[in-house]
């Protein structure tokens, strides 16, 4: 009786250890490129859902007010996240979005920084009330399984567990039908290409 609690235990001990280092295995990327004719450049490739639990990173993520431009351009991120808001920029700026919760920052000199949780999945708009020809965008989505766009359309999403997915693509110059289009994919492996297109 000893000896099989014994055995039995090893075996439940062993598969918990083991069968993290499968899933791990099995996981894959998703590489490919996206075509659209208003152009290829700063197109979010996300996953819409995932199963499991996706909470925001500690460090904080990044937007730059410099040469009067938000950079990056284009940032996703999981919902919880911190961004900091920085003005390198010798003017005084200020950051504020219509969407969503909406929220104005502000303004503050160069040098200075604000900073902003996004609790809600969706997309943020980001406006500078001094310099109107300002224009950026937060994409606050549900997993972290998402990549924005190089100019020639080409996209990687590592770390992806097996299973079957809806990718989905957002672009400012993309139409609401084409925003809420979806295309399965199946991940099984090292690595899954896809080629989008519009």
């Amino acid at each position: 009786m000893e000896r099989f609690v014994t055995s039995t235990m090893l075996a439940l001990v062993a598969s918990t250890l083991i069968a993290p280092a499968v899933a791990w295995a099995e996981a894959g990327t998703i590489e490919g490129t996206v075509a659209h004719a208003r152009g290829n450049a700063n197109l979010v490739v996300y996953i819409v859902s995932a199963p499991g639990q996706f909470p925001p990173p500690s460090a904080h993520a990044q937007i730059d007010q410099k040469k009067m431009t938000f950079i990056p351009h284009v940032l996703p991120i999981v919902a919880g996240t911190t961004v900091d808001f920085t003005n390198s920029d010798a003017v005084t700026h200020n950051v504020f979005s219509p969407d969503n919760e909406g929220y104005n920052l502000g303004a503050w000199p160069k040098g200075e920084k604000r900073s902003y949780t996004f609790k809600k999945p969706g997309v943020y708009t980001q406006l500078c009330s001094i310099h109107p020809e300002m224009l950026g965008f937060v994409i606050v989505l549900q997993n972290f399984y998402q990549a924005v766009t190089t100019a020639d359309g080409h996209f990687t999403i590592p770390n992806v567990p097996a299973g079957q997915y809806q990718l989905k693509v957002w672009g400012e110059k993309l139409k609401k039908p084409e925003k809420e289009r979806t295309f399965p994919v199946k991940v099984a492996g090292a690595k899954t290409s896809v080629n989008l297109s519009f």
